[in-house]
Parts: structure tokens; sequence; C-alpha cells
């Protein structure tokens, strides 16, 4: 099995186990804190389905109808978390509100913390798994998916402080107050995912640094070509697309130039793992760089 549907799958089993503790601690104390981040729970088990979905499609090769491959499935998985997550964000709000208006006392308060401090552990070591196993294999799902668990650790830690003071102090306001920072995180979170993964699904290009060290191999590996000119680069999911056109001097036979785009091709994918290299030749009249220049110069 692929080792990404297998993360995938322990993300759901870790999700509902989290989300029946974070229900028990909530039913047990009746708050709106609880409420808020056993909701957020429910969001980790449906984001974890769709990127279990969101891997298994993009792991499948091109075809006929997908020449590029399925790599822009993890993005759409991405996106949809994020709107559950703002969802979520919104109900926890209405929850929140209800509380401000009928303030009650906390049941059984510190049996809940330990019920739910114990899903905070579980989701602190699967958040680690996640982040760590996402960014080796190059899953924008698995890493957003790690991220968002992220998040609802730190929130859950807030929670469990706060519902603490609230508990000693008498302050029964500060529990929806709990609830509504806790929205309040969520709803950053959710929006912030949104945007990286809207990023990719718009074909945003390599970061600089990552760009650069292209054009620093093409210039290394480009011996007997003039010029490389046009360098456009983007992300889908794992896969990293590079294209590119390469002016040859007139008297190159195709076979020379093939050999030269060759070993450009090899260096690059062996420089920016999951590669996909396109490379154009032209003539040398196709140069955009004047005469004179030495080396082999990259625009």
């Amino acid at each position: 099995m692929n080792p990404l549907i297998k993360i995938a799958l322990g993300s759901l089993v870790v999700g509902v186990v989290v989300l029946g503790l974070k229900a028990w601690a909530y039913t047990v104390t009746g708050s709106v804190a609880l409420y808020s981040d056993a909701l957020e729970s429910t969001v980790n088990v449906a984001t974890a389905l769709a990127a279990l979905m969101a891997v298994y499609v993009a792991a499948q090769p091109a075809d006929d109808k997908h020449p590029y491959g399925h790599h822009k499935a993890e993005y759409l998985s991405a996106v949809l978390a994020g709107t559950m997550i703002i969802g979520a964000a919104l109900m926890i709000f209405y929850k929140a509100y209800q509380g401000f208006i009928t303030p009650h006392p906390i049941e059984a308060p510190w049996l809940g913390l330990i019920i739910n401090g114990g899903a905070s552990v579980l989701n602190a070591a699967w958040c680690w798994v996640l982040i760590t196993q996402g960014r080796r294999q190059r899953s924008a799902a698995l890493v957003a998916d790690g991220q968002h668990l992220l998040t609802d650790v730190i929130s859950s830690a807030g929670v469990a402080v706060g519902l603490g003071l609230a508990v000693l102090t008498g302050l029964e306001l500060l529990d929806p107050l709990l609830g509504t920072l806790v929205a309040l995180n969520i709803l950053f979170a959710g929006w912030q995912l949104m945007q990286r993964s809207l990023s990719g699904l718009l074909d945003e290009a390599v970061p600089a640094e990552v760009l650069l060290s292209i054009k620093q191999v093409i210039a290394a590996h480009a011996t007997g070509a003039l010029e490389a000119h046009d360098l456009r680069t983007r992300h889908a999911g794992k896969a990293t697309f590079i294209d590119f056109h390469l002016v040859i001097p007139g008297a190159t036979t195709v076979h020379e130039a093939h050999v030269i785009c060759d070993r450009i091709e090899a260096a690059l994918k062996a420089q920016v793992p999951d590669a996909w290299v396109t490379i154009h030749v032209e003539p040398e009249d196709k140069a955009k760089q004047g005469a004179g220049h030495h080396g082999v110069v990259v625009l």
C-alpha cells in the first residue's frame, strides 16, 4: 500500500478516537469551550477523510484525460478542509453567543479536562507524524492536515488553562469567552489553509530560492547551448513543473541538442524531486541576450 495512503488512514482512525474523547468531555461538563474543542475534532475527521481521498487520487498515474497527473487533487482537499474549518468556527460563535446570554455552571470540570487532555496528547503525537512524513513525502494534503491538528493542540491547551481558571474563580462567562477565542483561532487557521491551497490551484511559481537553484542547475549543465529563457515553474502537489526555451547554435545536430537537453533534465530532477521538465529547443537567432556574453545565460 502507498505509504501516504497508510498515513491518511491513520489520520482518519486517530480523528475518530479523538472526536469520541472530546465529545465525551463535553457531555460530562456541558462546557461551551469543550464543545468548541469537540466541534473542531469533527472537522479533523472530515479533513482526514478528504486527505485520504486526495492522496489516493493524486497517487494515480497520468492517463489520456489527465496527461499531467492528478497532483492537484491534494489542493482541492485542502480547500475543502479550509471551508469546513470556517464553517465549524461559525457554529462555535453561535454556541458561545448562547453561553453569554444564558451562562451556566460547568459540571464535573476536572474529569472533563482529564479526558480532553488525553485526546490532546494523542493529537499532538499524530500531528508530529503528519507534518514530518508530509514534508518528507512532499504531500500538501498531509502537511495541511498536520498543521490544522497543531492549531487544535494549541487551542486545546488554551481551553484547558482557561477552563481551569473559570472553575477556580467561579466566573461562568469565561467559558463562552474561551469558546469565542477558539473559534477565532480556527477561523484564522482555515483562512490560511485556503489561501495556501488556492496558490497551488492558481499555479503559483516556486519560491525564489528554489527558482535560483533551478537557474544555477541549468547554467551549470547547459554546456553547448547559448541561452535559456522564458523559464516558468509551478507546483501541483508533489510535482514541480519546469519549462523553458533553450537556444542552441545553428550548427548543432538534433542528436547533440538532445544530449544537452537530457543532461539538463537529469540534473534538474536530481536537484528538484518529482520535477517534470519540458525544454523547447530554438535556433540562435531566437536568443534574447546580445552577443559578447560568456557562458550560458538563464533569463
